[in-house]
């Protein structure tokens, strides 16, 4: 049996010492914020706090994060840090499906609670470790930049990106014998 301290709260498991903390979070203890993505460390999906560090739950035996703070994404918006990447993530509109966003936002959460302004290298080096599928990558730097500086920021696109709706820029032109 294990003691887990999870979100400021003492938690019992009863579970193998190599069970990975993302299973004994999402189906021991019930909080299925943290997301399964890859399995192998390489998405960033499943990232918690240990101890204030960002690190990959898929991969970290339960064992290991013993005697040790475990933040989810369920207990970061107590902090006054996760409460501002949150509000940032909201104004910017960071999020598309969302699957990733709880990992996103724990990793900029860890990097801002360390590094309270930093530079976008900083944030790229932070963040490389998780993937958007949706390609919400300007938007998260955005976010991250909004929460640093208190800020506001309007959401940004890709240069090259579409634009939503194209019938904004592009005229209509009626072809003759198309109705």
């Amino acid at each position: 049996m294990f003691v887990l301290n999870v979100n400021g709260e003492s938690k019992s498991v009863e579970v193998p010492d190599d069970m990975p903390l993302l299973w004994v979070l999402r189906d021991v203890i019930g909080l299925t914020g943290t997301k399964f993505g890859c399995g192998i460390a390489q998405c960033g999906a499943c990232t918690v706090h240990l101890d204030g560090a960002a690190v990959r739950s898929c991969v970290l035996p339960v064992a290991a994060a013993v005697g040790k703070a475990i933040t989810t994404i369920e207990g970061v918006g107590a902090t006054a840090v996760g409460k501002k990447v949150q509000q940032a993530w909201l104004d910017i509109e960071v999020v598309q499906c969302g699957y990733c966003q709880p990992g996103q936002i724990m990793s900029a959460t860890a990097l801002l609670a360390a590094t309270p302004e930093p530079s976008d290298a900083e944030i790229d080096v932070a963040m490389a470790g998780n993937i958007c599928r949706c390609g919400t990558y300007v938007r998260i730097r955005d976010a991250i930049k909004q929460a640093a500086t208190g800020k506001k920021l309007v959401p940004q696109t890709l240069p090259n990106e579409a634009p939503a709706s194209t019938a904004a820029v592009l005229p209509f032109v009626r072809v003759e014998g198309v109705a």
